[in-house]
């Protein structure tokens, strides 16, 4: 059964998070380093993981199946699920894919030596309120999107 997955730690789209998984009944479990407060509904969890490096990245790894859904904004980690048959979507509603997580690995890599060399300081800027509202309907979409293949 589809299910999704947050990168919980940073995550600014929790609440929309829970919002379009309330609508479509679906189970969410958030990973995180550190406890957090969640709402009380059966259908999200709250999984902490010891502190180390990758430790919640690695934990959503070995729980993905495919057909779920990964929310990260972490290109690594969701080209991982994507090697696993999962889907992964970022915050700002961007869905990484086959086609497009190499690109998005070149990027990254580029703007890591970009801030090392001081060319680029600072990190990306806030999420605004058109960028939840591509994230709740890009993950909606993706939603539909794989119940149809599931009944195909």
């Amino acid at each position: 059964m589809l299910h999704i997955f947050v990168d919980a730690d940073a995550c600014p789209v929790k609440p929309e998070v829970y919002r379009v998984a309330g609508r479509h009944r679906l189970a969410v479990t958030l990973v995180a380093n550190a406890w957090m407060r969640i709402p009380p509904e059966p259908s999200i969890q709250l999984e902490v993981v010891k502190d180390g490096f990758d430790a919640a990245d690695n934990w959503i790894v070995e729980q993905v199946q495919p057909g779920d859904i990964v929310v990260t904004a972490d290109i690594l980690l969701a080209g991982r699920c994507l090697d696993k048959g999962a889907r992964a979507i970022g915050p700002s509603g961007k869905p990484f894919t086959p086609d497009n997580i190499g690109m998005a690995v070149a990027g990254r890599e580029l703007m890591a030596e970009l801030r090392v060399t001081g060319e680029i300081t600072g990190g990306p800027p806030p999420l605004t309120r058109r960028d939840r509202s591509r994230f709740l309907e890009q993950l909606d979409n993706l939603i539909q999107s794989i119940r149809r293949e599931q009944i195909q």
